[in-house]
């Protein structure tokens, strides 16, 4: 039989079957891997019993393309993807991009803007009256009102724009198994309001008792105080031991969000990706998607981040809470790479949102949640925390003592600060001397307090220390090894004297960056609703936003000084932050009065 879920009618016939239960749609090619979330949704739903067809970048134009598997019993499941489809279809300078990875051949334009909206309103024309649950990154972090930064405006909740009847956030194997058993039950979708890790609409007047009252959308729409209050809220709410149900009312009607659900426990992640995936794109495609080349001999072994960036949905998505896979688990994965016949012995990643997070910050976490207003890691690492890295070593060495096995990588970031905090100070040594080759991604962001500050990262004394330790590891091992830094230019907080800042540290350290990050304000995360407002939410303080286009590319500018494009936007950015004496031909110029800019060597 094929391994692949059904696609068209005749897969169907060919399983015996006379209509699935459920059809899922999605805007990524049909890729079953437990790395893409309609694969691992579609194939938890099958584990439970239930019939499940797939229907992969759709003609949006019409609602006859999702008509190939016909009318399904239960209902249609809708995702964009793997990624919100704004930010797959547009750069942080709201530029189209060109590619997209997750469609064959990297070709663009196979999937609409706002997928999530376009496909769930394209189910209600095909088949009136049919269950339409949404999922995934884009309906997560929309889920209540939120910035749009491509048409700077606050916009509703996605679930209402969609007309869908439910809305799963996060990570969204128990929630859906809880609706795909009422559903089958009998209970009608509409009645289906209390599964955690959902939201559903109701009247207003139905709002339960228990639930906090956000600011209503008008009130949002008018008052910026208003929404950077309702995010405070949201993010303080966001942790399945404490967080309370929310609602937030639309006039007559209110969107209720139910509290998170818990973190799988380690049993259950193992046999999630334990499930029969055919671990590869469907054979129809005659094209290679290039997504896969990442993630195809790459081992998820964790889930969640207590890092909270400020920059990052994570805390919103995937929760503060780490959980990870067995060592069994994993091992068993790397024997089925083993076997592929493309494996040339080469392990890609072993990680996840943080590579070196294998456990909860600290014993606490585990059992009554996040600290609600603190971050575990800054300013200073709290006392509670529990950095040990001696689990991940050791199911590093399994990994790498596979027959088969020549070398295993750590593509994902690594919190440098984290690995500073283990006093046992051997993880090091065993990255540097086994898991990367020839340099090291690390992301220090920035340089200046106040922008590491806002962002939520540690200060550069302790990305120096870290330099430090990673050289004299380098060293000891006989090892050439580089660091490649990755910075954010645009954040909230930053200034322009901020980005001086940083380009001085550039000159200092002799390392321009080949690419720069722009700050790219996506939904569901504490920077955007800075950016949105001008306010810390978790403070109540103004926060400085560089949204100014003349600015914003001053401060990308100065990262890359020593372009000659970049040259006239740097000279202006000098002379408005009053820092002319960087301009000349002495040692610590940044650009000369003429000729090459002032710079040594340029490393990648």
């Amino acid at each position: 039989m094929n391994p692949f879920l059904p696609i068209n009618k005749n897969d169907i016939e060919m399983r015996g079957w006379d209509r699935p239960d459920f059809v899922l749609v999605t805007g990524d090619a049909y890729v079953d891997h437990p790395s893409f979330g309609a694969a691992v949704i579609s194939r938890v739903l099958e584990d439970q019993g239930f019939r499940v067809g797939v229907i992969a970048q759709p003609d949006w134009t019409t609602p006859d393309s999702l008509k190939v598997l016909g009318r399904p019993r239960l209902g249609f499941l809708v995702t964009s993807g793997n990624l919100d489809s704004m930010v797959n279809h547009f750069t942080a300078a709201k530029k189209k991009r060109r590619k997209d990875v997750y469609t064959p051949g990297g070709a663009a334009g196979k999937r609409p803007d706002r997928a999530v909206t376009v496909y769930a309103n394209l189910v209600r024309q095909a088949y009136k009256k049919m269950p339409v649950i949404i999922g995934g990154l884009e309906a997560s972090l929309r889920r209540m009102a939120h910035y749009d930064y491509w048409k700077d405006a606050l916009r509703r909740s996605v679930l209402l724009d969609s007309k869908a009847d439910l809305l799963v956030y996060g990570m969204g194997e128990a929630a859906i198994k809880g609706i795909a058993a009422a559903l089958d039950a009998g209970t009608a979708v509409g009645e289906i309001h209390d599964i955690r890790g959902t939201v559903y609409a109701c009247p207003t007047p139905e709002i339960p008792e228990e639930a906090l009252v956000l600011p209503d959308h008008e009130k949002l729409k008018s008052e910026r105080t208003s929404f950077a209050e309702s995010f405070r809220l949201q993010y303080e709410n966001a942790d399945p031991f404490t967080g309370r149900p929310l609602a937030e009312p639309y006039g007559s009607r209110a969107v209720v969000q139910n509290p998170p659900a818990p973190p799988l426990p380690r049993e259950e992640m193992d046999a999630v990706y334990a499930l029969p995936y055919a671990r590869g794109p469907h054979p129809s495609y005659s094209e290679k998607i290039p997504a896969m080349e990442e993630v195809q001999f790459s081992l998820v072994s964790s889930r969640g981040c207590f890092g909270a960036c400020a920059f990052c949905a994570l805390a919103f998505h995937q929760g503060r809470i780490v959980t990870s896979r067995s060592h069994e688990s994993l091992v068993n994965e790397a024997k089925q790479l083993i076997g592929e016949k493309d494996f040339k012995g080469y392990i890609h990643d072993v990680g996840g949102p943080t590579a070196n997070f294998r456990r909860p910050a600290c014993a606490k976490q585990g059992t009554k949640g996040s600290c609600p207003g603190k971050r575990c890691l800054t300013p200073e690492p709290c006392p509670s925390l529990q950095s040990d890295h001696g689990e991940y070593i050791e199911i590093l060495r399994e990994l790498r003592g596979l027959e088969g096995v020549k070398k295993v990588f750590i593509r994902s970031g690594i919190r440098f600060d984290y690995m500073m905090a283990d006093t046992k100070n051997d993880f090091l040594s065993e990255l540097c001397e086994h898991h990367i080759s020839g340099q090291l991604k690390v992301a220090p962001e920035h340089v200046s307090p106040e922008v590491l500050k806002v962002m939520g990262k540690p200060s550069r004394q302790v990305y120096d220390r870290f330099v430090r330790r990673y050289t004299e590891v380098n060293r000891k091992l006989g090892k050439k090894q580089y660091l490649v830094p990755y910075f954010i230019s645009g954040h909230p907080g930053s200034r322009l004297k901020d980005a001086v800042m940083m380009a001085e540290y550039l000159r200092d350290t002799r390392f321009i960056p080949e690419q720069v990050q722009d700050f790219y304000p996506t939904p569901g995360t504490l920077a955007t609703a800075m950016w949105y407002t001008g306010i810390d939410p978790m403070t109540g303080r103004k926060v400085h936003i560089p949204s100014d286009y003349e600015e914003k590319a001053m401060q990308r500018a100065l990262l890359q000084y020593n372009r000659p494009e970049n040259r006239d936007l740097v000279r202006r950015a000098l002379i408005r932050a009053g820092r002319q004496d960087l301009i000349g031909n002495g040692p610590k110029a940044l650009i000369p009065n003429g000729g090459r800019p002032n710079v040594k060597k340029r490393r990648k």
